[in-house]
């Protein structure tokens, strides 16, 4: 399964920000996306979100050989800063959730799995930390299982044991998805991703893959980002 993001522009006003974006994201790896502030990697992720629309290009996903229209349905999206109802309690809303997805959830078992205790299940998000409100974002990704999965920062703001344990999830959906993680943090970059794709001057590009892996890992980031 691959999704392919050909020839994305995007304006807005005078100010260029995607300049024929184009790049291939296969399944079964957690792809990152690096860039500046304002390089536009959170625009990127909208259009493929289908939140806003591309000048032009097209944003396709190849399943069984047959590429057609990525559809809005096949798309789950962790944003960094989570959006729940705060008037329900995140027992009310996955159960919600899951019925609305037509999926058969095993709820409890799910909550203990993401280790939200029964008193915190049945308590209301609006007195959620941002962990807990991650944890029920990605009890969302569990249940949709969409075939792509954007990850727009998801690791800013949690303590270590909640980090390590959304590594662990992120980790298990990278399986049979096709998982977009956009980080500014080059050490979970280089810990969690299997890839580096660069967004720089609204062009995509990818880091040579062995550099990955090597000491010079951060000044390859920086001299493929610097406009030296």
């Amino acid at each position: 399964m691959k999704l392919i993001v050909q020839d994305i522009h995007k304006s807005f006003k005078d100010v260029s920000v995607l300049k024929g974006a184009s790049e291939t994201f296969e399944a079964g790896i957690i792809h990152g996306l690096i860039g500046r502030n304002g390089a536009g990697k959170t625009t990127l992720f909208h259009i493929i979100y289908h939140e806003l629309t591309a000048d032009s290009g097209q944003i396709l996903i190849e399943t069984d050989g047959i590429t057609q229209p990525l559809q809005r349905r096949d798309v789950g999206m962790l944003f960094s800063e989570p959006l729940l109802p705060d008037f329900l309690t995140a027992y009310e809303f996955i159960k919600f959730f899951s019925e609305a997805q037509g999926k058969d959830v095993a709820f409890d078992l799910m909550f203990d799995e993401f280790d939200l205790s029964e008193q915190d299940r049945h308590r209301l998000m609006k007195d959620y930390s941002h962990g807990m409100k991650n944890k029920v974002m990605l009890m969302m990704l569990f249940i949709q299982r969409p075939k792509v999965i954007l990850l727009d920062e998801p690791l800013t703001s949690l303590d270590i044991v909640v980090a390590a344990q959304m590594k662990q999830w992120l980790r298990r959906l990278k399986t049979d998805h096709i998982l977009l993680l956009s980080t500014h943090v080059l050490d979970l970059a280089r810990d969690l991703c299997d890839r580096i794709v660069f967004l720089h001057h609204g062009e995509l590009s990818e880091l040579e893959p062995a550099k990955l892996h090597q000491a010079d890992f951060e000044q390859s980031i920086i001299e493929a980002l610097s406009d030296a």
